[in-house]
């Protein structure tokens, strides 16, 4: 496995960004993406986008072969939400760990969830999702939604070896439409793809991020 860029790299904090104003769209009031409700919030933040980001998950799910779909579940997280999740996971693994440094801590919380300062979901910039067969029922793609590193042994992990064939050719296909639409992976997590935000400009080589952190509002 190709060695991977955590989000707590400091190359990844060191990305400037260009914050280029794009409006936060509801995914759900277009119609074209099935959106999943195990994700549902009371101000439905949970649908929002960046408008470019939402137009290249339509693309990409223009370019699945015919009878699949993309199925959205989560996308912009307000930055009070990320740290919540990133403390807790990092608590979890304090006490799993009592040896490990609060450096460790925070390298190993990255794999999972993003530290809120730097974090893709709070720009409104990822999505995560997965695939659906022509009658809505999702694909086998080697774990759950969301397995944690430790709940898989690892199987998470985009490019992971121990998960059947046919989750590899169904993450392959996922994989295929969204990278041709521009979008980038987070390689511990097959279901988290982003765009415009500093993990994508990183991994791109793109001089700046487009997106930064904000409030819903």
């Amino acid at each position: 496995m190709a060695e991977i860029i955590l989000m707590s790299d400091p190359q990844v904090a060191a990305v400037p960004v260009r914050e280029c104003g794009e409006r936060l769209v509801d995914v759900r009031r277009d119609g074209r993406l099935p959106v999943d409700a195990r994700k549902v919030d009371g101000d439905g933040a949970f649908a929002r986008l960046r408008e470019g980001v939402f137009e290249r998950l339509l693309k990409a799910q223009e370019l699945l072969p015919e009878g699949l779909r993309l199925l959205f579940v989560e996308g912009y997280r307000p930055p009070s939400l990320q740290r919540r999740y990133f403390e807790e996971y990092g608590a979890e693994l304090s006490a799993a760990h009592p040896d490990w440094s609060a450096e460790l801590v925070r390298s190993a919380a990255s794999r999972y969830v993003s530290p809120p300062e730097i974090a893709p979901h709070s720009a409104g910039a990822a999505v995560d999702l997965t695939l659906t067969d022509a009658d809505g029922q999702e694909l086998d793609m080697g774990t759950a939604m969301n397995a944690s590193p430790e709940d898989s042994a690892g199987a998470c992990y985009t490019a992971a070896g121990n998960i059947s064939d046919t989750a590899r050719a169904h993450r392959d296909v996922l994989g295929s439409a969204l990278t041709a639409a521009g979008l980038v992976n987070y390689p511990t997590e097959w279901w988290h793809w982003s765009y415009g935000d500093r993990y994508w400009a990183l991994t791109t080589g793109a001089p700046a991020a487009l997106y930064g952190p904000r409030e819903l509002g």
